[in-house]
Parts: structure tokens; sequence; C-alpha cells
């Protein structure tokens, strides 16, 4: 079978594209170099030249704080492009599956999210993705929408290797405490999509797909140092301390509580993902085989 992949150098794009094989499929992968999705003709013409078994949207525009002066650009990616893809989907009878967030949530719920709350995204960001998922369900009759949180991987820009680069460089460094969520990895994210479309069950619709354990950045944070040091790197960082929201100003809001409910998945595919601090380990393993990947880290991002 084949699978057509936008974003294919993202975090989760480089993992489906790795573990594509092993699952049966045929890979073909698509950056903004070689498939602008933001040109409804060239997307139609890219799916309609290769005649893919399912598509698959991996591409987003995640800078979270930039995206409040870049709404343009961000709506275009999120959004007008997902429309696009949609579209040429539905007319195809194509499957489409596409990778949310949840940042559509305003982090203002007691206890975990569930599919059908209500969304209300603090910021662009997340006001761009919910609109993707307005123009998924709008636009297509097969489709998925997953929603995930707090992504990581050996790839590209995201929270543990900046706190990795971060422990390298300093003996002193203050951690938000009071943002609740489930970091969830790339690899892990692309092994359930792939047991998703294995299962052939066609229960389309919207799902949240985190890894279990609650926490915070700070917890997180404190769990990438652990084991930072018992695989032996030698980190300056001697005080890592909780601070406040209040006490990290940034552009944009984060919500308080990111936290996914995933028994709609787990109850309609029989698929349970694996604890985050499994794949903390295998991820910081990574990093340590190819040691260039730390220095080179600029940023952190941490949405999907």
């Amino acid at each position: 079978m084949k699978v057509f992949i936008t974003g294919c150098y993202g975090q989760v794009g480089q993992e489906l594209m790795a573990m594509a094989a092993k699952c049966g499929y045929e890979a073909m992968g698509f950056d903004r170099d070689t498939l602008d999705i933001t040109d409804k003709q060239r997307v139609q013409e890219a799916i309609g030249q290769h005649h893919p078994h399912v598509v698959i949207n991996a591409a987003a525009y995640t800078a979270v704080d930039k995206a409040e002066n870049d709404g343009e650009a961000a709506l275009a990616v999120n959004a007008t492009a997902v429309r696009y893809l949609a579209e040429v989907c539905d007319s195809m009878n194509i499957p489409f599956v596409h990778i949310s967030t949840d940042y559509v949530f305003d982090g203002s719920n007691v206890g975990a999210y569930v599919e059908n709350d209500t969304p209300s995204p603090l910021g662009v960001y997340g006001e761009t993705k919910l609109a993707g998922e307005q123009a998924v369900r709008k636009h297509c009759a097969m489709y998925y929408i997953l929603r995930t949180s707090w992504v990581f991987s050996s790839h590209g820009n995201n929270f543990v290797k900046t706190m990795l680069r971060l422990g390298l460089e300093r003996k002193e460094l203050g951690v938000v405490a009071d943002q609740y969520g489930k970091p969830t990895s790339a690899h892990e994210i692309a092994r359930v999509i792939y047991l998703i479309l294995k299962s052939n069950k066609q229960a389309w619709g919207t799902y949240h797909m985190a890894q279990p354990e609650v926490t915070t950045w700070f917890g997180f944070a404190e769990a990438i140092f652990t084991e930072a040091r018992s695989q032996g790197l030698n980190l300056k960082l001697s005080t890592c301390h909780a601070i406040s929201t209040e006490d990290y100003p940034t552009p944009a809001k984060r919500p308080a509580n990111s936290e996914l409910d995933c028994s709609k998945l787990a109850a309609t595919f029989s698929i349970q993902l694996n604890p985050w601090s499994e794949s903390l380990r295998a991820v910081i393993q990574s990093i340590r085989c190819e040691t260039k990947k730390i220095s080179l880290v600029q940023g952190g991002g941490d949405a999907p």
C-alpha cells in the first residue's frame, strides 16, 4: 500500500517515513520544497500522479509564539492547505489522516479533555489548527483527526533537545511547573497511525493520541536530566527549580491543562500507547549516538 506523507522532514514525518516499510507501506514523502500544499492545483496533481492509498498530513506551522505576529502564514499551512488536502482526498476517495493538537483547548478543564469537549484556543496557533480540523470535517468523508501533545523526538526542535542543550550549558535553570500535559514521542505517534491504518476499521472521526503519564514541563525536564545522567551525559546543570507561567512570559498563552483523554482511541482500535518515559530513554539514546544534534539545537518547540 502507498502512503503519501506531507511534512516528511518534520518530527512525525521522519518517523512515518522511517517506519513505513516495516509496517508494510510504500512511503512517498513531500516537504515544502517538493510540494507547496498551499497550492491546490499542485496538491491535486501530486496526489493524482502517485495514486496513494492514504494521505497523512504531518506538515504544520508549529512556531507557537511567532504565529502571534505571523497569522497569515500559520493560517495558510494549518488551515487553507489542510482544506485543499481534504478536498482532494475526498474527490479521489482517499482516506485522510490529519495531526492536530491539544492547543485547540484553553486549558481551563478540570481533568482530561475528551474529543467532544468544546475547543477554545488561546492563541493564533491553536486557532489555525482548529480551523484545519473544521476544514477536514467539512470537506472530507473518510478522515482521522488525531490530536496529540508535547511532541518530542531526536529530530528538529523540541523540548527534550532544548533541555539537553541547556543542561550542558548552564548551572542553573528554571522551568514552568504549572502547565500540565502528556509528552508524546513522534515515534509513538507514527507507530499508532500505522496501527490504525492496518486495522482497516474505517472508524472515521477525531481521536486523542497522547502517551500515558501526566506531568508538568518542570517534571518532564527533571525526567530528561535524570535519564541523560543515567546514560552518562556529563551535564553542567546543578540546579533546576520550578517557576510559574507568570515568571516565564511568552507572546502566546499556553493552556494550563493539556491533558488528553485517549480512552476512545483505546476502545475503538484496541491500541495502548507506551509510557513517555520509555520513549524518552530511546530518544536520548538516539541523540547520544549523534552528539552533534545536541550542539546544533536551536529553540524549543512544544507543539505538534
